[in-house]
């Protein structure tokens, strides 16, 4: 039988990689453009077209390869897929013996 561990709420972090934030803050939205591409019935070149992305770059990023694509850069995809980007810094939060602050990234749907 394997031990159970609770999540830290971040897989990447669960992982130890040195940029879980980013790397979590990037499947978030990597998981929105997904989406605004699949409820606009677009394809992937349809897509990549609108981005200003390769389609084969679209499409790793897509599958979670993102790590060649900057935060800004799929912040400026879901621009163009027809959404705002809202971006929200939160008060200061103490978990276990990290202190910073909380991100979030919202995706306003109008």
């Amino acid at each position: 039988m394997s031990d159970i561990e609770k999540s830290a709420g971040n897989v990447y972090e669960d992982l130890g990689s040195e940029d879980s934030n980013e790397m979590l803050m990037k499947a978030q939205l990597a998981a929105t453009i997904k989406g605004l591409i699949e409820s606009n019935e677009l394809t992937q070149i349809q897509a990549a077209e609108i981005i200003g992305l390769p389609q084969p770059k679209l499409s790793r990023l897509l599958n979670g390869h993102f790590r060649g694509v900057s935060v800004s850069k799929m912040m400026e995809a879901i621009v163009a897929l027809g959404r705002e980007v809202q971006i929200v810094i939160g008060p200061e939060k103490i978990n276990s013996n990290i202190i910073g602050t909380q991100q979030r990234i919202e995706v306003i749907h109008s």
